[in-house]
């Protein structure tokens, strides 16, 4: 699965980090992104559960 953040749509309020650090994290300017470019099955929920939490829906899950 692919996980990719619209920057232009979030605005930093960091849930994603929160349900899933080892996929995402924040830059300085309080932006959040993706750390990795594919999502292993063991990470899939994490992914889901982040997609779910984000208010702005900056987050795309596809699947490959």
């Amino acid at each position: 699965m692919r996980l990719s953040i619209d920057p232009g749509k979030c605005s930093g309020h960091a849930r994603c980090v929160a349900r899933a650090p080892d996929l995402f994290d924040v830059d300085d300017e309080g932006v959040s992104f993706v750390l990795v470019d594919e999502v292993g099955p063991e990470l899939a929920e994490d992914a889901r559960k982040a997609v779910d939490v984000c208010p702005e829906r900056a987050i795309s899950l596809d699947a490959d």
